[in-house]
């Protein structure tokens, strides 16, 4: 009896105790003097965010709630206190300016039992700072160019894919065959095989590659578990990739790596680039040596590489489609320019030729402010923080949103924000807008490395599409658009079902 009414009183004891620490947890932000969104146990401010609402949403809701009643705004996940970044003028500073402070994006990696999360958007302070300055040069507009002729081989084939389809003016799941393009185009620069996910859906490469990018709800318990409390994650050995996805790449790297140095073989893609760098810590016909890369070095960015460049291209690709479907007017302006400058380069994609598709790369530039994929970043304060001209801090170990999406669809930034308009990227509207009003790669020294190659193969997938179809709208397609709740990016609800059609 004693033992019971024991373990009773331990329960009360527990319950007040954790009641009176969550109370206290949800004070954090009025204590600081920072205007604030209420949380309440156990979600915090935003309990639908990826569940019942995609995340842009949920953010782009919190945004609208406290814009232009602080610099800041504070936001509870589940009992973490977060902030929200509401001012341009103050993400310049903290993306730029005061990088410094804010040079993590605070994502959990497990190098010893994940290797494949130790890449360059997930590593922290010096490491990231070390592998950037060894990866920046396999990104410049020369390496780029010796890439392209991989990405045009794969769109002539891409090209020829679609011709059946178009014959019997199909409606088609226009985003998984996009995908399945971008997965071929990788496979070939990241790791320098042929996927033929175009010819074979079931492709190894292409299965995988979705396993990859499944976010399942085990998955999103796992990340907000490891987000919360990353030291005890790393010690149960906690990982955010899948076996099996982890063996089928590292083997592949593998098997691959070691062909070609036993056979000498050479071709112009990023592993080749990655290999140098691993061999001799030098890229060919340069003298600069930026130090070798492990193996798993190695194959973590040839992962992100595949990871951040196929899924993001491929529904950048579907969105533009989706709008130039809407509109037949716009789609018809675009096509005459991929057929003006196709004619001037005697009928192909060469690199200049792609940089001459002004108006296409108005339409990619108009997609991603309206469909960010990378509808937010996540950075986390290094040491605390004084707001320039205030006297309030943001304490060390604080995480920051930027609602990119959100961003991108303010009224006062931008006009009429749903309509669909490449014009907001002329010249001279650009130079009239404030520069971190428009943010789908980032800013500062963490903007996204692979921004090259993202537009490169979006800009030769499209160009393909528009100088041979036509694209239209079918009963299937979503109108108006709806995103899915619990996607890592943004992705269409019931896929971006699209007629094609020969010209």
């Amino acid at each position: 009896m004693e033992l019971c009414t024991s373990i009773g009183l331990s329960l009360v004891a527990f319950v007040i105790l954790g009641y009176f620490y969550v109370k206290k947890k949800y004070r954090y932000w009025e204590e600081k003097g920072f205007f604030h969104m209420k949380g309440t146990f156990p979600l915090g401010s935003l309990p639908g965010l990826g569940l019942t609402k995609h995340v842009s949403l949920g953010l782009q809701d919190a945004y609208k709630e406290m814009k232009g009643k602080d610099i800041i705004g504070g936001l509870y996940f589940m009992t973490d206190h977060s902030f929200l970044a509401l001012d341009l003028d103050f993400l310049r500073n903290v993306l730029i300016k005061d990088f410094q402070y804010f040079h993590d994006r605070g994502v959990y990696i497990n190098e010893r039992d994940d290797p494949l999360t130790g890449h360059l958007f997930g590593l922290p302070g010096q490491k990231w700072k070390v592998l950037r300055a060894k990866l920046s040069p396999t990104f410049t507009s020369g390496k780029m160019k010796m890439m392209h002729s991989t990405i045009i081989g794969v769109a002539k084939e891409f090209g020829d894919f679609l011709e059946p389809y178009a014959k019997k003016s199909e409606e088609i799941e226009m985003k998984e065959i996009l995908a399945r393009f971008t997965t071929d185009v990788i496979g070939n620069c990241a790791f320098g095989v042929e996927c033929n996910s175009l010819k074979d859906p079931n492709a190894e490469f292409r299965r995988v590659g979705k396993k990859a990018f499944s976010f399942t709800p085990l998955l999103m318990l796992k990340a907000i578990c490891a987000q919360a409390f990353p030291n005890l994650a790393r010690t149960l050995r906690l990982k955010m990739t899948d076996d099996e996805v982890t063996d089928f790449f590292m083997k592949l790297l593998r098997d691959t790596i070691d062909y070609r140095e036993k056979n000498n073989v050479k071709r112009n893609d990023f592993l080749s680039l990655l290999i140098q760098l691993k061999n001799t810590g030098k890229l060919e016909g340069d003298n600069v040596d930026l130090g070798k890369l492990t193996f798993e070095e190695l194959a973590a960015q040839t992962f992100v590489f595949f990871f951040a460049g196929f899924e993001t291209s491929s529904a950048t690709m579907a969105f533009a489609l989706y709008e130039l479907a809407l509109d037949q007017e716009m789609q018809e302006r675009a096509r005459k320019e991929v057929k003006a400058v196709l004619e001037k380069h005697g009928g192909e994609f060469t690199y200049e030729a792609c940089g001459e598709l002004q108006y296409l790369e108005r339409i990619i530039s108009e997609t991603l402010r309206k469909y960010p994929v990378v509808d937010n970043l996540l950075r986390i304060t290094s040491n605390d923080y004084q707001i320039p001209g205030d006297n309030r801090i943001i304490e060390k170990g604080t995480q920051m949103a930027v609602p990119v999406y959100a961003i991108h669809h303010d009224p006062e930034i931008w006009p009429n924000p749903e309509r669909f308009d490449p014009d907001r990227f002329t010249e001279e509207n650009v130079k009239n807008r404030h520069p971190f009003a428009y943010l789908p790669f980032g800013e500062g020294p963490r903007m996204c490395i692979g921004m090259r190659f993202g537009l490169m193969q979006t800009r030769v997938g499209l160009a393909t599409i528009l100088s041979k179809y036509r694209i239209n709208v079918t009963q299937k397609t979503p109108i108006p658009m709806a995103f899915v709740a619990a996607s890592a990016f943004l992705s269409p609800k019931g896929g971006m079902w699209l007629r094609i059609e020969e010209i």
